[in-house]
C-alpha cells in the first residue's frame, strides 16, 4: 500500500465510533481509498505483476447474488468492503485483493491521484444518475470530498453552473477556488 485517502467514514469511526447505522464493535484499521504497487500474484492471476501501480476498488462481491449475476455488483448486499466492519481496511502496509477489483494505473498517475480514483467514481455515477446534460445547471448540496468531485465531474462533463450549499464557510471557500460558479452557506 502507498497512498490510502481518508474519508469521511474512517473520520466518523474515529470520531463517534460509528458511520451512519454501522457501529464498531471492536477496534478497525480504517481505510478504503487506495492504490500502491503489486507486491506478489497468486498463481492463476494473469495480468499483473510485482511491481505494477495499481489502484484498489474497495468492494469485493459475493459473486452469486441476484444483483451480481445481473452485473449491478456494486449494489452486492454481502459485499465484503475495506474498513467496513467486521472487514480491516487498507491503511496498513499489505493488502491480499482480488486482482478482478485492482486497476492498473498509467505511469502519468500518481499514487495520490490513483487514490482518488474511488470517491471520483462515487462523484462519475452520481452524475449519470442524475442525466446530467450540456448546459444545464447543477445544485450540489454539501462541499465536501465528494461534493467537491460531483463538482469537477459535473463542470467537465459541460454543466454550465455548478452551485453548491455548505455549512463550513471554509469548504465553500474551496469550492470557489476549484471552480463553483456560486455558493451558498446556510445553517
Amino acid at each position: 500500500v502507498h497512498t490510502v485517502g481518508i474519508g469521511t467514514s474512517d473520520v466518523e469511526f474515529l470520531k463517534r465510533g460509528a458511520a451512519g447505522s454501522i457501529q464498531l464493535t471492536e477496534p478497525i484499521i480504517l481505510g478504503h481509498e487506495t492504490s500502491g504497487t503489486v507486491d506478489a500474484v497468486g498463481e492463476k492471476v494473469t495480468g499483473f505483476k510485482a511491481g505494477d501501480r495499481v489502484a484498489l476498488e474497495p468492494g469485493i462481491p459475493c459473486h452469486k447474488c441476484s444483483q451480481c449475476m445481473i452485473g449491478k455488483y456494486n449494489v452486492c448486499p454481502d459485499v465484503t468492503f475495506f474498513a467496513s466492519p467486521p472487514y480491516h481496511g487498507s491503511l496498513t502496509r499489505f493488502v491480499v485483493h482480488d486482482a478482478n477489483f485492482c486497476y492498473k494505473l498509467p505511469d502519468n498517475v500518481s499514487y495520490e491521484d490513483g487514490a482518488l480514483l474511488e470517491p471520483l467514481s462515487v462523484a462519475v455515477h452520481a452524475c449519470r444518475r442524475a442525466q446530467l446534460k450540456m448546459g444545464q445547471s447543477v445544485l450540489i448540496h454539501g462541499a465536501g470530498p465528494i461534493g467537491i468531485m460531483c463538482m469537477m465531474v459535473a463542470k467537465a462533463a459541460g454543466a454550465s453552473q455548478v452551485m453548491m450549499t455548505e455549512v463550513h464557510n471554509e469548504r465553500l471557500a474551496l469550492a470557489k477556488s476549484l471552480g463553483a460558479s456560486h455558493t451558498l452557506y446556510v445553517k
